[in-house]
């Protein structure tokens, strides 16, 4: 099996970690048990010429190239941004792009780049309406996939509350039929996606959108292929035939799962948010809605229905969360440095501690808390407004301790 993580950025987008280079971020990735990376930001000129000088072809066949750097695998990624007026609304629309090889990669840059300023941020914003984007970027080459990203996030998802659609083919016309997935975001997971009929076709993927490095791989989409069968054309046929699999979080935890006002701390989930006509109940202006109350509104199935062909997927909580909260310090301590990697000495990676089930070689509470996570012991307090959730690992010990963590918004965590 392959774990993969193709968006997330580099140094050169706005409010990301300086530490978010090649050598930083293969290393993580080793870290994390990670084998195939998106190099992310590939737009940004600086970023292109620094990637293209460090990575090397692996693995090239007609459809395209997978690199390496460090024994990590590679391809050419990016996230842009579509800000367009369409019916009478703002759109601001993300889209995550998986190009073949480098040539492929700068005809994607010159285009772009006709009406663009690409060397702003990492992560450009485009004058261009989705439809657009997706005709552009085809016609440069059919082994270009185009991917909604985090569909349902209020500001930036096709699915938004305030400035998405209410289907894919009001956003992308008669583009729709170059869209073969959709990514699920933090704060949705395939199970709320499948309540949408229209969904059924398209394939849904999960990746971290990380700022630091640490954060990679909090969720990915798994190849179930072994090293020797990864090239450029399985990637791609896997990720339009659904056979991938997902890793996720608690989408309670991510920050737009329940509407609210933060300024006002009011945090209500959609029944609630109905019986104040979508109005926060202290200043009474308007409520962000969030990802579950957006589903509500557009879905045609019951809570709890699996389709036939379901995808795999899981829910796992970061290790170094989990770390810090039974040592009861803040996860960017020494301490939680130290303990992090002891448990990667003895297991070889996340991933793996993350399954095990032999605890012996880790703190015997830490390791209590991974095996009620597995068995999914916990317990949740939504996100909104830009909130991240919180989400309580059961312990069941003679003081019922529980163990908690939350994810703040603008902490990187540095490592000496």
């Amino acid at each position: 099996m392959i774990r993969a993580d193709f968006h997330f950025h580099s140094k050169y987008s706005r409010a990301t970690s300086q530490r978010n280079e090649i050598k930083t971020l293969s290393q993580w990735a080793k870290y994390k048990g990670i084998g195939l990376l998106g190099t992310a930001d590939f737009t940004h000129p600086k970023w292109f010429a620094e990637i293209r000088d460090k990575l090397n072809p692996w693995k090239t066949d007609n459809h395209g190239t997978v690199y390496e750097y460090n024994n990590v695998k590679y391809v050419l990624t990016v996230e842009v941004s579509t800000i367009y007026n369409k019916l009478e609304k703002t759109r601001k629309i993300h889209h995550v792009i998986i190009a073949p090889d480098f040539d492929t990669a700068g005809q994607v840059n010159d285009v772009l780049g006709k009406s663009n300023d690409l060397s702003v941020d990492g992560r450009p914003v485009l004058s261009m309406s989705s439809a657009e984007l997706v005709e552009k970027i085809s016609e440069i080459s059919d082994n270009i996939e185009i991917i909604p990203a985090h569909i349902w996030t209020p500001w930036f998802g096709v699915f938004g509350s305030k400035s998405g659609f209410d289907s894919l083919e009001d956003a992308y016309e008669d583009m729709v039929t170059k869209i073969h997935a959709l990514e699920t975001g933090l704060s949705s997971d395939p199970a709320m996606n499948w309540r949408l009929s229209t969904l059924d076709k398209y394939t849904l993927v999960s990746f971290s959108d990380a700022h630091s490095p640490e954060n990679l791989g909090r969720e990915m989409t798994l190849f179930y292929i072994n090293e020797d069968e990864l090239n450029f054309k399985t990637i791609i046929e896997h990720i339009r035939k659904k056979k991938v699999g997902t890793v996720e979080f608690y989408p309670e935890e991510g920050k737009y799962h329940w509407d609210g006002h933060r300024k006002c701390n009011v945090s209500l989930p959609p029944s609630e948010s109905k019986k104040y006509n979508n109005l926060c109940p202290v200043c009474h202006k308007r409520l962000t809605l969030g990802v579950l109350h957006r589903i509500d509104d557009l879905a045609d199935r019951p809570v709890g229905y699996v389709p036939e062909d379901a995808q795999k997927t899981e829910h796992l909580i970061p290790l170094r969360e989990i770390v810090a909260q039974v040592l009861g310090v803040n996860k960017i301590s020494q301490k939680v440095v130290k303990e992090y990697f002891n448990i990667i000495k003895a297991y070889g990676n996340e991933w793996n501690a993350l399954h095990a089930q032999d605890i012996n070689m880790i703190n015997p509470v830490i390791g209590k808390a991974i095996l009620n996570m597995q068995k999914g012991k916990v317990k949740i307090k939504p996100g909104y407004d830009g909130v991240y959730g919180e989400v309580e690992v059961i312990l069941n010990n003679e003081k019922d301790k529980t163990i908690k963590y939350s994810h703040p918004q603008k902490t990187l965590f540095e490592f000496e």
